[in-house]
């Protein structure tokens, strides 16, 4: 009996040593180091590992063709996008299963353009308290004592919606002055509250206030990432313009971005972030509408690509699991309206199966822009990143001691908050209420936030 179970125990023990060296030979290894899930784009062709010992059968091949080699295995994606399942047999048994997607193929045009960024909040964005100088005690906040927070948004005020901070002003001063109280429809979050706040006179100006300080709008510079000429949408920054005061992202209520010009560069240092310097005119007409701000960057419609020097046609956009480290390049603006191409090494990707900011580091490794910038500066942010013919993503962000390196986002997770874009509104509606009188701002990635207003 002793025997017998010995007996088992080594024959375990050999089934299981068997079962590693077949998975470390170079017959098998390969295959099955394959994920469960491939993507290929309509044309493409792949090689995978081909096994005198095994095959691989489609379910179905009404959107792949497989051509079997001695070595490898050629697979082709059929124009007809859909879903099929390789399967590995061996004999009549199957190994493992590999589902493939085939899409449809995409490009669009990269981008590289200097661009002004002019955001409008979808409310009036409380951003901190004011002690209003009364006659008859010490200075108050009406508002503060009625609960409002630093960070919601005024979206009403006496049922009466809010685009400009000026607009809360006078209203509240024709309350004060009829001695009534103001009910503002406040959003906290995804909650919305509505307060009533009775305005006080302010001693020293004679004008009634809530003690808020208030902001409407930012603006400040970025690099335009793409332009997708089919569905007539761009996607710039890489990353969400927040609030100055609150850090906050911003929702979007409208707005524009215009042609830039780049005037100066303030070198970055380990520790202190350089800064594109840049003006936009007055009265530019706008490349295009704002109408998402999400953290993947500003999005919106645009009639037409600005003029680039490198690119007269499209070029296909990368999936995420093409995306590998080595050399690529990126297009930005460091002198006027020059679109440049400057080399970097991506040094690390990230593996993503879902959507995050934070995709890739890269490292700056042009000599001429390390003399320029010092590296990646702020400004550049949305600067498109291109390897092997495709855009693959956008520079987002810069580490605060060590300028040469950074973050990218992967162009697909752009790509995806582009796409939500509601179809609805025209451009031509868009454009006609985000254009507004715009003015100097030097360049920052997060943008410059205009001056809060007392209200």
């Amino acid at each position: 009996m002793k025997r017998r179970i010995t007996m088992r125990v080594w024959l375990s023990w050999l089934v299981v040593l068997g079962t590693l060296l077949l998975m470390k030979s170079p017959y098998l290894s390969p295959l099955l180091s394959l994920p469960d899930e491939l993507r290929l784009v309509v044309g493409e062709q792949r090689q995978f590992v081909q096994s005198p010992i095994f095959r691989w059968v489609l379910e179905r091949g009404e959107a792949l063709t497989i051509r079997s080699q001695p070595t490898f295995l050629e697979v082709t994606a059929e124009a007809k996008p859909g879903t099929e399942t390789m399967a590995l047999k061996f004999g009549a048994m199957t190994v493992r299963s590999v589902n493939v997607q085939v899409l449809p193929p995409r490009s669009v045009y990269p981008g590289g353009q200097s661009i002004g960024v002019k955001l409008r909040s979808a409310g009036i964005m409380v951003v901190g308290y004011k002690k209003v100088p009364i006659a008859d005690g010490p200075p108050i906040s009406p508002a503060e004592r009625a609960s409002i927070k630093v960070g919601d948004r005024i979206a009403r005020v006496d049922g009466q919606a809010l685009n400009e901070a000026r607009e809360l002003t006078r209203i509240v001063e024709h309350a004060g002055r009829s001695g009534k109280t103001v009910t503002l429809e406040v959003m906290r979050g995804t909650e919305r509250l509505t307060v009533p706040i009775k305005p006080v006179l302010d001693s020293q100006d004679n004008t009634f206030k809530l003690g808020l300080f208030v902001r409407d709008s930012a603006a400040g510079v970025g690099t335009l990432t793409f332009y997708d000429p089919e569905k007539q949408t761009y996607g710039a920054l890489g990353h969400v313009i927040s609030d100055l005061d609150t850090n906050r992202p911003i929702v979007a209520g409208g707005g524009a971005i215009l042609p830039s010009l780049v005037t100066s560069i303030d070198r970055g240092e380990a520790g202190k972030p350089g800064a594109i310097r840049a003006v936009f005119p007055e009265e530019g007409l706008p490349l295009g509408t704002i109408e998402r701000n999400s953290a993947y960057g500003i999005f919106g419609r645009m009639s037409e690509m600005p003029a680039h020097p490198f690119y007269s046609e499209p070029i296909p956009v990368a999936l995420a699991e093409e995306v590998h480290e080595g050399q690529a390049e990126i297009l930005t603006v460091v002198d006027g309206q020059n679109v440049e191409r400057f080399t970097i090494e991506i040094e690390k990707i990230v593996e993503q199966n879902v959507p995050t900011t934070k995709s890739m580091i890269i490292h700056v490794t042009d000599p001429r822009l390390l003399e320029k910038t010092g590296g990646i500066v702020q400004g550049m942010s949305g600067s498109p990143i291109i390897q092997d013919g495709k855009l693959i993503g956008a520079v987002t962000h810069v580490f605060v001691n060590d300028p040469t390196r950074g973050y990218g986002v992967l162009i697909e997770w752009m790509l995806q908050e582009s796409d939500k874009l509601l179809e609805a509104t025209s451009y031509d509606d868009l454009k006609q209420r985000a254009v507004r009188p715009l003015f100097y701002m030097h360049g920052l990635s997060k943008t410059v936030d205009l001056a809060h207003k007392v209200v």
